[in-house]
């Protein structure tokens, strides 16, 4: 199958219009939106296991939306796009996942950022440390499985 016919073309279109609400292009940082025509074949190209989960969101969307995503006016697109957020569960968390690790894999994303146009291994990248303190609270809960036995 090749990467158009993974999607309707319906789908396609809802895609790139919610990919877009996710990441708008910007100017500033002179870095494309998700909906770029290279980001889009990436995440077709690239989809492999998640194609059903975000098939399902997608379908979701259109249900929540009516009609196409893009020919709704800007206020009922983002009725639309809080609603998928609150009701679209894993589906749209796949959906969202999907859209962000093509985006930050993108060369001209990447050059935004200052990082080198390379996998990050073997070389590795170095993470200025954080606040560890934050994680207090979560290490303060009590466990949430049980232990194997």
């Amino acid at each position: 199958m090749s990467a158009e016919n993974i999607l309707t073309p319906a789908q396609r279109d809802d895609l790139r219009t919610i990919a877009a609400m996710i990441i708008p292009a910007s100017d500033e940082y002179k870095v494309p939106g998700a909906d770029d025509a290279a980001v889009q074949a990436d995440i077709l190209a690239t989809l492999g296991r998640d194609t059903d989960m975000v098939r399902q969101a997608l379908d979701h969307l259109a249900r929540l939306a009516g009609k196409p995503l893009a020919d709704l006016d800007p206020a009922r697109r983002d009725a639309v796009a809080g609603e998928f957020r609150s009701t679209g569960g894993p589906a749209a968390a796949t959906l969202v996942r999907v859209v962000l690790q093509c985006y930050y894999r993108d060369d001209r994303v990447l050059r935004s950022l200052g990082l080198e146009l390379r996998a990050p291994f073997p070389k590795g990248y170095t993470l200025e440390q954080g606040d560890w303190s934050l994680l207090d609270p979560v290490k303060a809960r009590p466990p949430a499985l049980r232990r194997a036995q």
